[in-house]
């Protein structure tokens, strides 16, 4: 067991029993200082209402973890600045004027009750605590939302999917903070069914769709046990953020609900998100960095990012990068998740034109357990999704063409001991380009087993393109594939298609 965050009033810790699943197999006693606080059944748990500058022993699994939380908090009711909490009268008023008024390195105390607001903006040094039973309810109504402008003064406020745009300001917004945090055991409801945020969804009207929250430039960010639900976009939205942890989060939207991915970080250095539950509309974790002008500009990749003990369902996607990611993605570590009744399960998006500012590659995945996953790998660097672009022959042609600096490129990935079971359309799709084909593909400890009972599907989204149905693994322009310990039964034809490889190893 380890400590994974101490606050004033709470802390985190993770399991680490080295098995894959978020749950564990049996329920374990939590105690702190010896006194029975509840049963848990998860790798990762919280504990809140703690005393600040206070010494605590955690047990759980028969280990003792000591620990002190931090001294510096002082504790600010948001009762004090006269909230109703009756999810009746608007209490935005009353927020902003406690974040305004609070010093640095306090809490503002939200107790259990309904706080109906609209848009709140944080400042430095400033934890937001909600209490079970505390729900913050948005405001539904798109005419009382401030527009962030894409850009002013020379400061790139709003952002939407990889490039500088107006967009809505979202229920919560932080732009160059530092040492913020959201925690407790409450609800952040955005509310957006109640709203017209998802009629013509992909069309602009005055400005883009909110986040849930939405981190800009921020620096030393926490969320922590946190329920997070119907955003009218994505649900977290990290943006040039240095030091984000995210831990013990509930994310969820319904499946339907358009565009609404669970966690993206984008642009940022050093992410951390452990015992994250999320179930969305779209991709449940989306790594991104821009489309290829915006990385030009700004030549920033997302990097040394680390998913661990993730329970993700319903999403299009596990953990997906792109399609925007020009400015590229490095160093990324996924383990002990489970990615259940995901479309797909790893998913690489990009295509001509995105471009080699920034390189994709440095990532491995490995004890994860795949349950009912379409497809558990994809690389696709044929995309055509996002806008006109992506259905021109540029991109989807396989012929070799020159390359230059829209050429996108992929890297090294390794992926191993891993469990997929239910496989449907295939075991893994890699389309790299002729031109730049996908460096190394590593497979080690790797298990197959398909679902057959299902229409035949597409594996991922390309112009030109064929349903397939309990497919084996499908490489195509990969300069290296190696596969070791790699057991697939029950597809269809071979276990391997090899097309275009460099060098192919199996042992």
């Amino acid at each position: 067991m380890k400590i994974l965050t101490v606050t004033a009033r709470s802390a985190t810790f993770e399991i680490e029993n080295g098995k894959a699943p978020y749950f564990s197999q049996n329920k374990y006693e939590i105690k702190l200082n010896g006194k029975l606080v509840r049963s848990d059944d998860r790798n990762v748990f919280s504990l809140f209402s703690l005393e600040p500058d206070s010494e605590y022993e955690v047990e759980a699994c028969g280990e003792f973890i000591k620990f002190k939380t931090l001294k510096v908090d002082c504790l600010f009711s948001v009762k004090d600045f006269n909230a109703y909490g009756d999810g009746v009268h608007d209490d935005t008023a009353a927020f902003a004027a406690a974040i305004s008024c609070i010093p640095e390195n306090s809490t503002l105390y939200v107790p259990a009750g309904t706080y109906f607001i609209t848009p709140l903006f944080l400042k430095s040094g400033v934890t937001i605590y909600l209490e079970k039973g505390a729900v913050i309810l948005a405001n539904p109504d798109r005419n009382v939302y401030p527009v962030l402008p894409a850009l002013v003064g020379g400061n790139n406020l709003g952002t939407w999917q990889g490039e500088e745009a107006d967009c809505f300001a979202s229920i919560i917004t932080a732009y160059k903070c530092k040492n913020i945090a959201i925690i407790g055991e409450g609800e952040i409801n955005c509310n957006a069914l109640a709203g017209d945020w998802y009629k013509n969804h992909r069309v602009k009207r005055v400005a883009w769709r909110p986040r849930g929250v939405f981190f800009n430039r921020c620096q030393n960010v926490l969320m922590q046990g946190i329920t997070l639900r119907d955003t009218p976009s994505w649900n977290v939205h990290p943006y040039f953020c240095k030091d984000v942890k995210l831990f013990d989060l509930n994310l969820k939207n319904i499946p339907t609900m358009p565009t609404t991915d669970g966690i993206d970080p984008d642009c940022c250095d050093g992410v951390e998100i452990a015992g994250v539950n999320i179930s969305v509309g779209d991709d449940c974790i989306a790594i991104k960095s821009g489309t290829l002008e915006f990385a030009k500009k700004y030549r920033t990749p997302s990097r040394n990012i680390k998913i661990t003990n993730c329970l993700m369902r319903e999403g299009h996607g596990g953990v997906v990068f792109g399609s925007e990611l020009s400015g590229g993605i490095e160093n990324v570590i996924v383990t002990k998740c489970i990615f259940e009744g995901t479309d797909r399960g790893l998913r690489i998006k990009t295509r001509r034109g995105r471009g080699r500012i920034g390189k994709c590659g440095g990532v491995t995945f490995s004890d994860i357990e795949m349950k009912n996953v379409k497809v558990p790998f994809v690389i696709n660097m044929y995309y055509n999704m996002g806008d006109e672009n992506g259905h021109t022959e540029y991109v989807y042609t396989t012929k070799k063409l020159p390359v230059d600096d829209r050429t996108p490129e992929v890297g090294a990935f390794t992926f191993k001991n891993m469990t997929c079971s239910g496989v449907e359309y295939c075991a893994g799709a890699f389309y790299g380009l002729p031109e730049a084909p996908i460096k190394c593909i590593t497979f080690e400890n790797v298990s197959f087993t398909y679902n057959k009972n299902v229409e035949a599907g597409f594996p991922d989204m390309r112009e030109e393109n064929e349903a397939v149905k309990n497919l084996g693994l499908d490489f195509r322009f990969v300069e290296e594939v190696k596969l070791k310990n790699v057991n697939i039964s029950g597809q269809e034809g071979e276990e391997v298609l090899l097309e275009e490889v460099g060098k192919f190893t199996k042992l």
